[in-house]
């Protein structure tokens, strides 16, 4: 049943990739203010890092959060 799930999921998330190709065509491109004023000040890498300082901040929390769930299934079980 497992395989199924992630057969499904797999297959959406391609679907999902081949649209967002189609949504970024050359004729309708405009440049982005925002972010050549960004790149061109240097801020664009402090978004980068914080943006990577939160996602690894989700993850340690996750991590820690399963390692805690598996400890309680654990004691639960006996």
């Amino acid at each position: 049943m497992l395989k199924v799930y992630t057969r499904i999921a797999l297959f959406v998330v391609v679907l999902i990739s081949s649209i967002n190709g189609f949504a970024q065509g050359p004729e309708g491109y405009k440049p982005v203010d925002m972010a050549d004023g960004m790149r061109s000040n240097g801020k664009i890498y402090v978004v980068v890092a914080v943006l990577g300082i939160i996602m690894l901040g989700l993850l340690l929390f996750l991590t820690s959060m399963d390692r805690k769930l598996k400890k309680l299934e654990k004691e639960n079980k006996k």
